[in-house]
């Protein structure tokens, strides 16, 4: 376990402030709105404030009256917030689109290979036979959660079926760290870089797998998660900055640090808990309390990023703008940040 230096006063009023700016936010149902959601329902587990809950579940009441959208991989990140209703207020109305949402990915959804999920952002075929590392945090992390949920052990099966493909995938096995995205028609990754958000969506959803499977060691494909995990922190430490963050191409020095990656890789560090990484997760720790504002906004987070041709594209994403992804992560961190206590 990692035994962090912070002020828990500190980040309790942080994680106050971040979810009074995300709720403030005019996010609809969709992958920006869901992990976000997800982060405030992450502060609520972890708090317990019901403020936080009624929050969420005045805005989710009034998402569902005015209509919901077709499902894709993207849009089902938002059933990660609706499994806490669920649990916390038992009103069925959530859990039915929770099982709607399953239905799309087992029954409707693109998939490729050996049964993999193609990364869908609309009802279109976006990107023919490619596999993101998002869909981890769309689609896989939360088939898991409610495949533990219900004791489905298929669904579980295939939870960590998308874990195992996607590392086979994505994972360069040299270096341990992950590419954005994977062309099963070309067969290679594209323009083959590390970026490093797709690494956050990985090192936090890999973490999780061990904290939501009851026995994780009893399923053959955990050993796969948890030795991915393992090579791919080993090389996030390399590249870490002066300032405890990650570059949005995490080997390119002439790319801007981006903090929702940032938090995403240091909650998954926390979280796998690897004491050798005290070191490296405290220096995250005071570079992303850095870049959180006075009003609750995490700073210097990419906008919305497609496999992009060459470095520049990269580079030249806006980081201006406060995201809903930079939200919910920064809240993920916060909250792994108070169960190093």
């Amino acid at each position: 376990m990692i035994h962090l230096n912070y002020d828990k006063q500190e980040v309790l009023e942080l994680i106050d402030k971040i979810v009074h700016k995300t709720m403030q936010m005019d996010i609809t149902w969709d992958w920006p709105c869901g992990v976000a959601y997800y982060g405030v329902a992450e502060a609520y587990r972890m708090t317990r404030k019901p403020e936080y809950l009624e929050l969420l579940k005045n805005r989710i009441d009034e998402y569902i009256e005015l209509g919901l959208p077709n499902w894709t991989v993207n849009t089902c990140a938002m059933g990660h917030c609706l499994i806490t209703l669920f649990e916390e207020t038992e009103d069925q109305k959530y859990w039915d689109i929770v099982m709607s949402k399953v239905d799309y990915l087992q029954n409707h959804a693109l998939r490729f290979g050996k049964n993999v999920l193609q990364h869908t952002v609309s009802v279109n075929n976006d990107f023919p036979e490619q596999a993101w590392a998002d869909t981890l945090f769309m689609a896989a992390f939360f088939l898991l959660r409610v495949g533990v949920k219900l004791g489905d052990h298929a669904m579980i099966d295939d939870a960590l079926n998308q874990y195992d493909w996607h590392i086979e995938y994505l994972q360069d096995k040299t270096t341990g760290l992950w590419y954005h995205g994977y062309n099963n028609i070309t067969k290679d990754h594209m323009s083959g870089f590390y970026w490093a958000r797709a690494n956050a969506w990985a090192t936090y959803t890999m973490s999780m797998v061990k904290c939501v499977l009851p026995e994780p060691y009893l399923y053959p494909q955990y050993m796969d998660v948890d030795c991915s995990l393992r090579d791919q922190l080993a090389a996030l430490k390399q590249v870490q900055t002066e300032n405890g963050l990650w570059r949005t191409v995490l080997d390119d020095e002439e790319s801007y640090e981006e903090l929702s990656a940032c938090c995403g890789i240091a909650a998954g560090m926390l979280i796998f808990g690897n004491p050798l990484h005290t070191k490296y997760a405290q220096k995250a720790y005071h570079g992303i309390l850095q870049n959180i504002s006075e009003d609750g906004r995490l700073l210097n987070v990419s906008g919305g990023t497609a496999v992009m041709r060459d470095h520049s594209g990269y580079r030249n994403i806006s980081k201006k703008w406060t995201q809903g992804w930079g939200q919910g992560l920064c809240l993920a961190f916060l909250v792994a940040v108070l169960q190093c206590e």
